[in-house]
């Protein structure tokens, strides 16, 4: 696979029986930017187990390459990934798309997508650890609204996401500090 590189190119190969032929794929993934990313999610999200890896790494690759110091296509690239956190999408799919725009993101554009994750109970917290990461007040307010009408075996862990961005949550103590063994220490509040 030394030919220049295609979105064909690339899907072929990566869904090839030859384990040799995929990594060199993925490997080369970065090189075709945020072209693929539909494609690969397809990919990822059916087929047998080493092509579904294949296909994630070579997503990974290009994130990797676009969040590379001096590179450019970070705002391209995410949002190519926004489009692949709709419901339509395997929640595989979309944990892995919302920790990719973890890596990219510079803000405001991506809070509200991954806010929404929020509501769905098997991608909530990879939703609440992605919103900590993002460099925006917005992501802590969506943490804050969340945290109102969170249920409450959530709560805990939406405190926790906004202590670690500077935001003083009464009620919820860190569960760190919570014994679990019977003891006669009384739990730090606060």
């Amino acid at each position: 696979m030394n030919d220049p590189l295609t979105v064909a190119a690339l899907l072929a190969a990566i869904q090839s029986d030859d384990e040799n032929v995929r990594t060199q794929a993925w490997l080369r993934a970065g090189e075709l930017g945020p072209a693929p990313l539909k494609q690969l999610a397809q990919v990822m999200a059916g087929g047998k187990l080493e092509v579904s890896r294949a296909a994630q790494r070579a997503m990974w690759r290009i994130v990797h390459v676009v969040g590379a110091p001096g590179a450019t296509g970070r705002d391209e690239t995410c949002a190519a990934l926004r489009e692949l956190l709709h419901d339509d999408q395997p929640v595989a799919v979309r944990r892995e798309v919302a920790w990719m725009i973890s890596e990219l993101s510079q803000g405001e554009q991506d809070v509200e997508p991954i806010a929404a994750l929020l509501k769905q109970e098997n991608l909530r917290e990879d939703a609440r650890m992605v919103l900590e990461r993002l460099p925006s007040e917005n992501a802590v307010a969506a943490l804050k609204t969340a945290f109102e009408s969170a249920p409450d075996d959530f709560k805990h862990a939406l405190a926790q996401s906004l202590r670690r961005r500077g935001v003083q949550v009464a009620g919820y103590p860190s569960q760190k500090l919570k014994p679990t063994k019977a003891t006669r220490v009384k739990p730090v509040v606060g």
